[in-house]
């Protein structure tokens, strides 16, 4: 019987870290690290009018060949229909707790109250954990951005899927049971 609850909660721990259930919010925040998903989810987000505008997170020192990503967002956000509702977020941190300090400075002059956070599917339910209890003055709800390459559900189907699921159940263990409480 153990056995069988053991192997359930195995075959299900890829379900569980994936939370979508985006709000209507003042902003839509993309978390930084993943450029293709993450920033279409968040602009279709955006599209359907969840928030009027998007914050872009990213990283503030990485360079991609001899251009800073900065740079690269800005020109992709130049060549954007809805570039008026969308600014760019540096982030300088490498953790997700860091990332939402960054965040917070972006928000100070924003006037904003809830916030929907778009991430990748099975950063979801970490970072929605992070964000809440490192920015405890605003409503957060959280949108998953899908991407078959890096991770689903039944994690077991795919090696890469696996070492994501892994990865980050590694990460969100040591957030709930460490991180959390510094």
């Amino acid at each position: 019987m153990g056995g069988l609850f053991f192997l359930a909660l195995i075959a299900t721990s890829g379900r569980f870290l994936v939370v979508s259930e985006p709000r209507k919010s003042d902003v839509i925040v993309v978390l930084g690290g993943e450029t293709d998903q993450r920033p279409a989810r968040g602009l279709e987000l955006l599209n359907q009018g969840y928030a009027p505008r998007l914050i872009l997170d990213v990283p503030a020192e990485t360079k991609i060949y001899q251009w800073s990503q900065l740079d690269l967002a800005q020109k992709y956000v130049q060549g954007l229909p809805q570039a008026a509702s969308i600014t760019i977020c540096p982030v300088h941190g490498l953790s997700t707790r860091a990332e939402a300090q960054d965040v917070s400075r972006c928000l100070q002059e924003a006037g904003v109250k809830s916030i929907l956070l778009v991430t990748s599917d099975y950063h979801t339910r970490r970072a929605f954990s992070i964000f809440s209890r490192v920015l405890p003055g605003y409503d957060f709800s959280v949108a998953a951005a899908f991407d078959e390459r890096e991770f689903g559900g039944q994690w077991w189907r795919h090696r890469e899927w696996a070492k994501t699921n892994l990865e980050e159940w590694t990460k969100l263990i040591w957030w709930e049971l460490v991180e959390r409480w510094r």
